[in-house]
């Protein structure tokens, strides 16, 4: 067990340092001067820029020194934690991010929590249902919030039950009730993929010998349902579940948007639009932390949900 997690650890650093020279290396490739966006500020495309200012700003940024030595410079840098300072605000981008990072959380982990109690359900309730048409009917109706994209269902919950009923706020962050849209937008095409998957692991788990065993043996449907089969049909489940987390993360630049929400998702757009590279390599550095992480942790509790799972480094 400990050399696997030490494997996986060595590999996650890998492809952390992958995924920062990526960014790196697109950031610079993609065309756009962040220094003549910072100059122009406010006043547009159609500002004139100053190429001595520009030139100034230029080498206090660090921007005038080869490329190789700016990489070598951002990743030690990021090796320390450190991204340096956002080019738009001019704040340290930890600080940048910690502002962002709570309301994200707040709306990733509501949303998981949802994706996760409806999914499960829904997958489970379909099983229990005595005939063949009423499991594929409750499995089929969960496609739907997967098939819609989030910016439309955000668009279409917001008529509905904003400017319509007017039972929840339309826009802001801080209070539960404005929690409740971004959550369900969120989590619907999770919801979808996680029943589908857990739904028919249930089905082909209770037409395994040992379930029609203990069936024959006078065993309730429910009972084969939650002793017997949820534990062996949860293991793709999982995998699934453990790739949503960052799904959904990254799918909350879309959600924030549409809801007006502050947040990583807001922040990404900004950064992207403003060449704000230090904030946009930290992103990427978060995002794939993130994966590592939540991968190594499901992967370490495979054989608790499955004894017969065993952890060998390859």
């Amino acid at each position: 067990m400990t050399r696997y997690v030490l494997v996986r650890v060595v590999n996650g650093l890998f492809v952390l340092w992958a995924a920062l020279t990526a960014s790196f290396l697109v950031l610079h490739l993609v065309p756009g001067d962040p220094v003549a966006v910072m100059l122009r500020g406010a006043g547009g495309e159609g500002t004139a820029v100053d190429p001595a200012a520009a030139d100034e700003l230029r080498a206090e940024l660090g921007l005038d020194q080869p490329v190789y030595r700016q990489y070598l410079e951002f990743v030690g840098d990021a090796a320390r934690g450190e991204f340096g300072t956002s080019f738009r605000s001019g704040d340290e981008v930890t600080a940048v991010l910690g502002g962002a990072l709570p309301a994200t959380l707040e709306l990733a982990g509501a949303a998981l929590l949802l994706t996760l109690v409806v999914g499960v359900a829904a997958a489970v309730a379909a099983s229990l249902l005595p005939t063949a048409p009423l499991r594929s009917a409750v499995l089929s109706s969960t496609v739907v919030g997967n098939a819609l994209p989030s910016f439309w269902t955000g668009i279409i919950l917001l008529q509905v039950f904003s400017f319509g009923l007017g039972w929840f706020p339309a826009f802001g962050a801080g209070d539960l009730s404005q929690l409740v849209l971004p959550a369900i937008t969120l989590a619907l095409p999770g919801i979808g993929l996680l029943t589908q998957v857990l739904g028919r692991g249930l089905r082909a788990a209770l037409a395994e010998p040992y379930v029609r065993t203990a069936r024959a043996k006078g065993a309730s449907r429910a009972r084969a349902v939650f002793v017997h089969a949820l534990r062996n049909a949860a293991i793709p489940a999982m995998t699934l579940f453990g790739l949503m987390i960052g799904g959904i993360v990254a799918g909350a630049v879309v959600t924030e948007t549409v809801f007006a929400r502050e947040g990583v998702g807001r922040l990404t757009a900004e950064a992207i639009g403003t060449h704000d590279f230090p904030v946009i390599r930290a992103l990427v550095f978060l995002a794939g932390a993130l994966y590592v992480v939540v991968n190594l942790a499901v992967d370490l509790i495979y054989p608790r949900v499955d004894p017969r799972i065993v952890l060998r480094s390859a």
